[in-house]
Parts: structure tokens; C-alpha cells; sequence
């Protein structure tokens, strides 16, 4: 079983329940092997390196708060990033509260994961069969995380569609996305019906936000 494992999360509570995770495993841990910043884990592992005594897993978070405390890395997927520029084979796994398979799959694909588990009800036993399954140099793709019809269908967007919703992205107020349609004659380029159309899009594919909406079209290559 991995002997070194450094755990990057912000949430006291959940650090120390992925403490006592190892613990059940039978993996030494101490203060020295838990972060809450992900300045502070790049830190620990590039010391580790320096002392040839490497990690041999991080399980990490993907999203961790903003406060007072100056950080460069503010992410955990920037972290791992990193991490894998630093040390190509340290094993990776990623523990957060984002649950979405897709998601999740398109991080497991690009950041080169070896483990991605939801936090939840049943995340214990989950945590535990991902380090049990990287260990044994497998990969582990959590079955506790949710699959929406979203994730199998791509939306059929119109060319204007694509136009508010790249005009978004970069930035711009419903207002100024208005004047853009009418500059480039596309129809109808109302405020209201800009509004309505967003409302449409999001109700469809069951998402809270513009956020969600950016990040779809980013996966599916739509923008």
C-alpha cells in the first residue's frame, strides 16, 4: 500500500475524514501531509523531491475558497497541472463535490487523473476502493458519479445561439450582446428575446447558470 499520500483540501472536516480513509488502509499520515492551499501542496511535493523522499498520491479538490491568504495556484485542476510538470508519475485523485460524469471524464482525459470520486453519502467506501484500485496501478472512475441525458446528447444550437453564448464568454451585458445581433443582422436581436432564448437553453439541459451553460459548450467543442 502507498506509504506517502498528500491530501490538498480546504474543508477541515473533510481532510481529516480522508485522514481516517487512510488510516483504515493502513497508511501512516501526520500534519506534515495535508494542505488546505494548493500553493502549499506544490510546496510539500516539489520539498519531498528535493529530499528523495517523493509522495506517491495526491488526492486533491478541485475547487478551494478564496480568502485572505495570497495564492498563485487557485484550482485544483491548475494545481495538478503542475503537479505532473513537476513529477510525471505521481498518481493523482481527484475528490470533489462536482459529480457529473462528463465532467469528471473530460478532467480524467486531459489532467492524466488516475482516480475521480464524488463527495457523498456513500464517498468513504468509495475513497477507499480508488486508492485500493490506483495502488494496483488501475485507473478509477468513481460509479457513484451522474449521468444526465446532457452528457449523451448535444444540444442542437442555432448559429445564434452560438453567437450569445460566445458574446458571453467574452464577457459582454445582455445590452451589448443585443447591439452585436443587430451590427451583424442577426434575428431577433431584442433584449428580451436574448433573455428568453438563455432561459430556454438552460431549462433544457437542466443548468442553474451562464457558468454551466460556457463550460457544456466548451466540452462539446460547440465554442
Amino acid at each position: 500500500m502507498f506509504q506517502k499520500v498528500l491530501i490538498a483540501e480546504d474543508f477541515p472536516s473533510v481532510n481529516y475524514s480522508v485522514q481516517r480513509t487512510l488510516e483504515e488502509l493502513g497508511i501512516a499520515h501526520n500534519i506534515k501531509n495535508h494542505v488546505y492551499y494548493c500553493d502549499h501542496a506544490l510546496a510539500r511535493i516539489q520539498k519531498a523531491l528535493n529530499e528523495n523522499e517523493p509522495y506517491e498520491l495526491l488526492i486533491t479538490d478541485l475547487s478551494f475558497d478564496d480568502d485572505a491568504t495570497p495564492q498563485e495556484i487557485k484550482d485544483g485542476a491548475t494545481l495538478i497541472k503542475a503537479v505532473k510538470a513537476l513529477q510525471p508519475d505521481l498518481k493523482v485523485l481527484v475528490f470533489s463535490i462536482e459529480n457529473r460524469f462528463a465532467v469528471a471524464q473530460k478532467l480524467f482525459n486531459e489532467l492524466r487523473l488516475d482516480g475521480y470520486v464524488p463527495k457523498g453519502r456513500s464517498d468513504a467506501r468509495d475513497l477507499q476502493l480508488a486508492i485500493e484500485t490506483i495502488y494496483e496501478n488501475k485507473k478509477h472512475l468513481s460509479g457513484n458519479l451522474k449521468k444526465v441525458p446532457s452528457d449523451d446528447i448535444v444540444y442542437d444550437f442555432t448559429t445564434r445561439d452560438i453567437a450569445i453564448i460566445t458574446q458571453i464568454l467574452a464577457g459582454a451585458t445582455q445590452k451589448e450582446i443585443a447591439e452585436y445581433l443587430e451590427k451583424n443582422n442577426i434575428t431577433p436581436s431584442g433584449l428580451s428575446s436574448i433573455e428568453k432564448r438563455l432561459k430556454a437553453i438552460k431549462d433544457d439541459l437542466n443548468f442553474n447558470n451562464n457558468q454551466q451553460l460556457i463550460a457544456y459548450c466548451k466540452d462539446y467543442n460547440i465554442i
